[in-house]
């Protein structure tokens, strides 16, 4: 009791500002001439979280002042804000740093060893913005670096070359500083249920469409990785640190990690560098005193990540996660953790990493020589030659893909000719990439259909095939036999191609472009008359005639009420890069004719998407990412808790993403129910497509997470198998293969019938015994690449994926799966377009 009253009485005290002596020992040396952080922030770093604008303007202050320091803007985020570079080194190098650069990368490909040449230390902070002790250490790191005099520092500039990223998501920092700012006192409150420490939803780790970003690091589907992984490719560095936080009540960790759960692609010399490098990190802990741990919880798996993507690329990547305060200042059970206190360790660990990198300099600089130069000798090591992409039908699919690759320095060539491997055909314009390339192990990563693993427990995705995601067919090459390839041309994404159109009766468009809802809706919101063909037909052109499959978009020229609506169908489709045809007559020499009652006329979606508290912000801004980007829909988000009070009349859809919809209101339930009665679409995936049921909008059975669990024998188990069990239990994020029906509306412009999705969940639809509700089911043997347990499979295997059943006038669909994962899966997205578009062709 005593206890707790000193401490009641030490929180109602301010606590004060911690000055530069704080973080820098009595030791050090500064030049004064180098503004300090409080002179140009007018704050002590701590006293308040760094806004993103103040952070820029205090790095461009000291790189004016000090010759040490280059400043670059390398992009730009979502909201416009500036992704800025420091490059930091002696004076005389950062004159030349071109050449130092240049030095550097062409050292990669030559096998002299260089002795005097620098080790290049990228620092990355905050990729998550609410982990703002990163970006906050950002500044005492360049202020050091800047001013900092004596023998010690002069030496490490001369051993290194310091890539200094102050903020990986200044978005999410902003959104995240602004909440802790707002809610600081003058007596700071270290109580952990203080509305300071409990974020509202969507928190600010994300971006500024919910993203996290230290997903993102292999599929580049932001503005701020794109320039990361360029300016990343562009130095090649030999150590990445990546500066992160972790619950309040844990205390610091450094990789290495569980070594059981490192990718068996990264080479085990990664592995011991990193291990020496730690030990610096654990020494200068010791010396502060600061409980630390290693190789535990955090793997080094998922390449896609800030602290793998570099093992996979020649690099040494670090992890760091310290205890976080999520405020100013929090009550732990350690004792009381303040953001200064934050900060000062995630300096210790950055100057250590600095160290340690000159330190082991030249070790560093022959990995990565080696890392490249074996890479010729990998590649014949492997039992096939490379792999082949088909382009099929969707040019901007297979471009993204195309353009994917390029960002990651992958090489690629295209088949001369046609190539035939196994029964998988494969035309001239298809895409080679070869074995034989410095990227072989991206390569081969990127391209892996694993089902085995070592150690079966993942921090959240053991597969990522990318062709799977871009639904590309795709097939390993094992022999040159046939072989024909050339040097790959730009791939055309259709963008800026010319549709001249004609005086005709109607018009066409296929639905396998990807960005044809995109110009369905823009042409909607013109206020164009559309139809979709239900059922295929052939049509009369010009001078031929054309098969049009079901889902082909029409635009009947007798409909249109807008005397410019053909320059508005030419600019649109020219725009997107889609080929509209000219159609001279609406009796078609076979199927539907284009007045036929299977021409179901199209309406503009108005979509409400359900968020906020108890929502996955993931999902939700997954799905607002793909309305907007991808198919120019603004969604309307409104939050669970202002259901009960919103006007659904105006609403065509409503989206329910992954969540806890206990919360939502009797009033808001009745609501939804009566709406989707009247006419309404309803959207639900995962525990969004459980609501559907549970609801009775769907008459579906389940098979819950509960019931899978009941199949493992846990009989023996002792305390120790904890751990291994739950991992056998759950999907840790893997690709699944599911069989679609071409002929449901759901299904239209799709090539072929097998569509992979990506699975993280484990709970089973069980597949209807009512004929025409299943849309997509599970393969018989469904995983196709990543881990899950064989009881688990065979319990997914042939059940329900995607099933849609009317309700009332309306329609209810519910996927078992995320169709957006991550933003990156344009093959199963293109379910939920239709969902947007055809789901009424369903009654």
């Amino acid at each position: 009791m005593y206890r707790l009253l000193v401490m009641l009485c030490l929180l109602s005290l301010p606590l004060s500002a911690k000055p530069l002596n704080f973080y820098f020992d009595d030791t050090s040396q500064f030049d004064p001439a180098i503004p300090k952080p409080h002179e140009v922030l007018g704050y002590e770093v701590g006293e308040w979280h760094v806004r993103p604008e103040q952070l820029v303007l205090y790095l461009h202050t000291l790189a004016q002042a000090s010759p040490r320091v280059e400043i670059t803007t390398i992009g730009y985020s979502h909201e416009r804000r500036p992704l800025i570079l420091l490059t930091i080194t002696e004076a005389a190098r950062l004159k030349n740093i071109k050449a130092v650069k240049r030095a550097h990368i062409a050292s990669l490909a030559q096998p002299k060893q260089r002795t005097e040449a620098p080790a290049v230390a990228w620092l990355g902070y905050s990729v998550h913005g609410n982990e703002p002790s990163g970006s906050n250490t950002a500044m005492l790191v360049a202020y050091y670096l800047a001013a900092a005099q004596g023998e010690k520092i002069e030496a490490l500039l001369r051993d290194t070359v310091i890539l200094l990223d102050p903020s990986l998501n200044p978005d999410g920092l902003a959104r995240f500083a602004n909440w802790a700012n707002s809610h600081r006192g003058q007596v700071l409150s270290s109580d952990p249920q203080h509305r300071e420490h409990v974020e509202r939803w969507p928190s600010g780790r994300t971006n500024h469409y919910w993203f996290d970003l230290n997903r993102d690091w292999l599929l580049l589907q932001h503005p701020e990785s794109r320039a990361r992984i360029a300016a990343f490719h562009d130095w090649k560095p030999n150590v990445l640190a990546d500066f992160h936080e972790m619950g309040p009540n844990s205390s610091y960790f450094f990789q290495p990690g569980i070594p059981s759960r490192t990718h068996p692609l990264t080479p085990e010399r990664n592995q011991s560098l990193t291990a020496a490098i730690g030990q610096f990190h654990a020494d200068a802990l010791d010396q502060a005193g600061q409980l630390y741990f290693t190789q535990e919880s955090f793997d080094d798996f998922y390449y896609g990540k800030g602290s793998t993507y570099p093992d996979i690329n020649g690099a040494v990547g670090i992890l760091f996660e310290q205890a976080s305060s999520r405020g100013h200042a929090q009550e732990t059970i350690n004792g009381l953790l303040t953001f200064p206190q934050t900060i000062k360790n995630q300096l210790i660990t950055s100057l250590s990493t600095l160290r340690g990198t000159a330190a082991h300099r030249q070790d560093l600089l022959d990995y990565q020589q080696h890392f490249y130069q074996s890479a010729q000798k990998e590649a014949k090591q492997q039992d096939f030659l490379g792999y082949v992409v088909s382009a099929g039908q969707d040019p901007y699919r297979f471009s993204q893909f195309t353009e994917l690759l390029s960002q990651h320095q992958v090489q690629v060539q295209q088949l001369e000719k046609a190539l035939k491997i196994k029964d998988q055909q494969f035309k001239a314009g298809d895409l080679y990439i070869p074995l034989a390339q410095p990227q072989v192990r991206l390569v081969k990563a990127m391209f892996s259909e694993q089902t085995q693993f070592k150690d079966n427990t993942f921090y959240d995705v053991s597969g990522w095939t990318l062709p799977y995601a871009y639904d590309l067919d795709f097939a390993r090459v094992t022999s040159s036999w046939g072989l024909k390839v050339t040097e790959s041309k730009a791939q055309n994404d259709g963008m800026g191609a010319k549709t001249p159109l004609t005086e005709a009766y109607a018009y066409a468009f296929s639905w396998q472009h990807y960005l044809a809802p995109k110009l369905l809706n823009r042409l909607l919101t013109e206020g164009l008359e559309a139809r979709v063909a239900l059922q295929p037909f052939t049509a009369k052109l010009t001078q031929s005639e054309h098969k049009f499959d079901a889902g082909t978009v029409v635009i009947p020229a007798g409909l249109q009420n807008q005397e410019n609506w053909r320059r508005i169908l030419s600019e649109q489709a020219n725009a997107l890069g889609i080929k509209v045809m000219a159609i001279r007559s609406g009796l078609t020499p076979q199927g539907i004719d284009l007045g036929s009652r299977r021409m179901m006329p199209l309406h503009k979606p108005e979509v409400l998407l359900v968020g906020g508290q108890g929502t996955s912000q993931y999902e939700v801004g997954e799905l607002w990412y793909h309305l907007d980007r991808h198919v120019g829909i603004a969604p309307s988000v409104i939050e669970i808790d202002r259901l009960g009070r919103a006007d659904l009349s105006r609403y065509s859809h409503i989206v329910l993403a992954d969540g806890r919809y206990s919360a939502m209101s009797k009033k808001a339930q009745a609501a939804i129910i009566s709406w989707v009665h009247k006419g309404g679409v309803i959207w639900g995936h995962k525990r969004g497509a459980q609501w559907l049921i549970e609801h009775q909008l769907l008459n579906a059975e389940v098979i819950s997470n509960k019931d899978l669990r009941a199949s493992f024998d846990t009989q023996g188990m002792r305390f120790k198998d904890k751990e291994q069990l739950a991992a056998q239990q759950r999907i840790a994020g893997a690709i699944f293969g599911t069989q679609l029906d071409l002929s449901h509306p759901l299904a239209f412009g799709f090539e072929n019938s097998s569509l992979p999705v990506f699975k993280n969940s484990a709970w089973v639809l069980q597949a209807s015994e009512e004929p025409f509700l299943d849309v997509a089911v599970y393969q018989q043997q469904p995983l196709l690449a990543g881990y899950a347990d064989e009881r688990n499979v065979s319990q997914i295997a042939q059940s329900a994926a995607l099933m849609a059943d009317t309700y009332g006038q309306g329609v209810a669909v519910a996927m078992t799966d995320n169709p957006v994962f991550r933003g990156f899966w344009y093959g199963s997205s293109r379910l939920f377009n239709n969902a947007l578009f055809f789901s009424q062709a369903i009654h």
